[in-house]
């Protein structure tokens, strides 16, 4: 069984099993880096949940807030020989 991790109240979730373990929307299969894409694409939020119904504003707004936590984290940068 493997370990999962949930942030943002449950929004966005991360689990080995699925999607290759990359950060999805509370159990869907829709990946917080595609939402990010859509939107850096300039689609907008109402352009995003009119193409897939199932998600809910709060979803695409966690997948902004996720990201900003991220992107909030130190850096450091390596020397690969």
């Amino acid at each position: 069984m493997s370990e999962v991790a949930s942030f943002l109240e449950g929004r966005i979730v991360i689990d080995p099993e699925v999607c290759n373990g990359r950060p999805v929307i509370r159990g869907k299969r829709m990946t917080v880096q595609s939402v990010l894409e859509f939107l850096g694409a300039g689609d907008s939020e109402a352009d995003i949940l009119e193409a897939y119904p199932m998600l809910e504003a709060e979803d695409v707004r966690a997948c902004l807030q996720f990201a900003g936590q991220l992107m909030g984290q130190r850096y450091d940068l390596l020397r690969v020989a």
